[in-house]
């Protein structure tokens, strides 16, 4: 009997034990959840909030910004979200109805595009409008980082501690991108600072820089327009005014338009492709925000240099 009763003690504490590791353990149900439109943004979020939340990206990796959907499933969780991130700046154009409702119901709500100085397209079919590509210039990101993090110490449960540490960390991250940029960019001579690609993504990079948007293959702001026949003529003439030698395509974006420029201008172009609007999987070369930065910074710098 007493072998019995040590053996069904033994399982009774093993059971409690178990009882109570399954009760410490945090798992996705029981972190908030912070639901974000853009993956560059999932990166900066997680960055700062580590495993206190749970992150949902609602797009994908080598997604579309401007044309990404999600499901019924996704778009139920984001009305249920503790806080959801958002570009904003009208970015996000296939995704806004749904960030409407969010808001509607009563979602706490973080707009990236509301942090920063914005700048308007200069030209082009969105000329006036604002422009929401600003994450290639990373100061700007270091604004979004600073007012993000109250937007995530507001969450109930977060250790306001710990995502300062995390913060503080990921802002001097930032500023050694900034550096290194810098110097990279000021390698370039001044009068080959000049940059064309798939639409207008580099506003942002040409005002911190001090380099010149020679034009985009779509002459807006997203890549859901479409160029007519003179705006690519009009292009064509850029290339060979300024004699541009490198054009970039974006990763998220088809590059047959960029490509048919390179033929039709008659020189010898190279067509490089950049990470501008998505980053990708982990086994890409742009996983992350920082990462995608400095591939893009190490490819501009090589194409446009001498």
């Amino acid at each position: 009997m007493q072998g019995i009763r040590r053996t069904a003690l033994a399982a009774a504490a093993a059971i409690a034990t178990f009882v109570g590791l399954i009760g410490c353990a945090a798992g996705p149900a029981d972190r908030p959840l912070v639901v974000v439109s853009t993956n560059i943004l999932g990166d900066v979020v997680g960055q700062l909030a580590g495993d206190q939340v749970e992150v949902l990206t609602l797009m994908k990796p080598n997604a579309d910004p401007h044309s990404f959907e999600i499901s019924a499933r996704e778009a139920a969780r984001m009305r249920a979200a503790d806080l959801l991130v958002s570009n904003g700046l009208g970015l996000e154009e296939g995704l806004q109805k749904h960030l409407d409702a969010a808001a509607d119901e009563g979602v706490r709500t973080f707009v990236a595009g509301d942090a920063i100085d914005v700048l308007d397209y200069a030209e082009g079919d969105a000329a006036g409008t604002a422009d929401p590509h600003f994450w290639t210039d990373p100061a700007r990101m270091r604004a979004v980082v600073d007012a993000l993090e109250p937007a995530l110490a507001a969450i109930d449960g977060i250790d306001g501690a710990r995502l300062h540490a995390a913060t503080e960390g990921y802002r001097g991250r930032l500023a050694s991108l900034d550096e290194e940029m810098t110097t990279a960019f000021e390698a370039i001579p001044a009068a080959q600072r000049a940059l064309i690609t798939n639409h207008h993504v580099f506003g942002y990079l040409a005002d911190r820089f001090g380099f010149a948007v020679v034009g985009a293959a779509i002459p807006g702001g997203t890549t859901l327009a479409a160029p007519s026949a003179s705006d690519l003529a009009e292009l064509v003439s850029a290339i060979e005014t300024s004699g541009v030698r490198t054009i970039f395509a974006e990763s998220s974006s088809p590059d047959r338009l960029v490509r048919a420029l390179a033929d039709e201008a008659d020189l010898h172009v190279d067509v490089v492709e950049l990470y501008t609007e998505s980053l990708t999987d982990r086994g890409g070369e742009a996983p992350d925000y920082l990462t995608m930065m400095r591939v893009n910074t190490e490819r501009i710098a090589r194409g446009l240099s001498p």
